[in-house]
């Protein structure tokens, strides 16, 4: 499919919305907002990653997108996190979707990092290095026919309703709450919100950030078994405090849920699962062993069709031109 995009026109048009020629324009823009040069290039693409499938397929082509400006006009000026932000800028403004920065992040630095995000403008990243075939285990993604593109709105809800609590505390986001007093506080935050699942959900924030630390800490230390642990149990915590693992609107379509329920029964607690990505629909991740992995890709092909599954191979370089 050929895409062409007039680059003298970089303006925000909602027509665009949910396409890649909102996203080439969108990255330009973000490039030009900073001084930086943009023209044009004629490029051929070819990629693995479903449309809409949690695999950070707009990050992957906003990182590419800001990669060939970078490089062919700008002289490699722009960092890693830049492009990151930029792309993240471009699906904000120019592609219609609320997304964080995490996979934008994750595509520009490669290999498996930590992020805090409490400077959005200059987030501390931390490089782990860890190869999970040294432990046993490949990293595989199984696609189970979902397709996030049509979910905007319940993607958007997760930020939206976790700065609603943030906002009864006085405050623009959870990290600038107390654990302490989010929990001394249920009551009148239930209360004031009329919002469960609100409440659920910034339980789910503030677990989370504590299992990041877990799983961190394990990697360093070579502590594989306490990562997979923590894994699966981030996964747990998706499903019953965060709610992204289908969405309310098509409550019959429950994939991952499905996903989920399989994986268990295969593993049986050799391993680990989680959903991938932003939820409601798309992909799980799963830590298999590697003497069992030619079997898990038939177990679940019986449910999801052949060449649902895939093994991934995370690279450790970040974002650049190959001479």
């Amino acid at each position: 499919m050929a895409i062409e995009v007039d680059l003298s026109d970089l303006s925000t048009k909602e027509s665009l919305f949910g396409t890649t020629d909102s996203l080439i324009k969108g990255v330009a823009s973000a490039i030009v907002k900073r001084g930086g040069n943009i023209g044009g290039f004629q490029a051929n693409i070819s990629s693995r990653v479903f449309k809409g499938s949690g695999l950070s397929s707009s990050a992957s082509i906003e990182v590419l997108l800001g990669t060939i400006f970078n490089n062919l006009y700008n002289n490699d000026r722009f960092t890693t996190t830049e492009l990151a932000i930029m792309g993240q800028e471009a699906e904000n403004i120019h592609f219609g979707k609320p997304s964080g920065l995490m996979d934008q992040i994750a595509c520009a630095n490669g290999g498996i990092v930590g992020i805090d995000f409490k400077d959005p403008k200059d987030p501390v990243i931390t490089p782990i290095k860890v190869d999970f075939a040294d432990y046993g285990y490949n990293l595989v993604i199984t696609t189970t026919g979902g397709n996030h593109a049509d979910l905007t709105d319940d993607y958007a809800s997760i930020p939206r309703e976790m700065k609603s609590v943030a906002a009864f505390f006085g405050k623009k986001a959870l990290r600038e709450v107390s654990e302490t007093e989010f929990f001394e506080n249920i009551g009148p935050l239930r209360e004031k919100l009329s919002n469960d699942r609100a409440i659920l959900r910034a339980f789910h924030y503030f677990e989370e950030n504590h299992k990041v630390d877990v799983m961190i800490n394990a990697l360093r230390e070579g502590d594989f078994k306490t990562y997979l642990s923590t894994v699966t149990a981030s996964g747990s915590s998706s499903f019953r405090y965060l709610q992204n693992i289908y969405s309310p609107k098509a409550a019959t379509e429950q994939g991952i849920a499905l996903a989920y329920a399989m994986t268990q029964s295969f593993l049986d607690g050799d391993g680990a699962f989680r959903v991938q990505g932003g939820g409601f629909a798309g992909t799980l991740e799963a830590y298999i062993p590697i003497d069992r992995t030619a079997d898990y890709f038939r177990y679940m092909e019986k449910l999801f069709g052949k060449d649902c599954c895939t093994t991934l191979a995370i690279r450790n370089l970040p974002t650049m031109r190959v001479l």
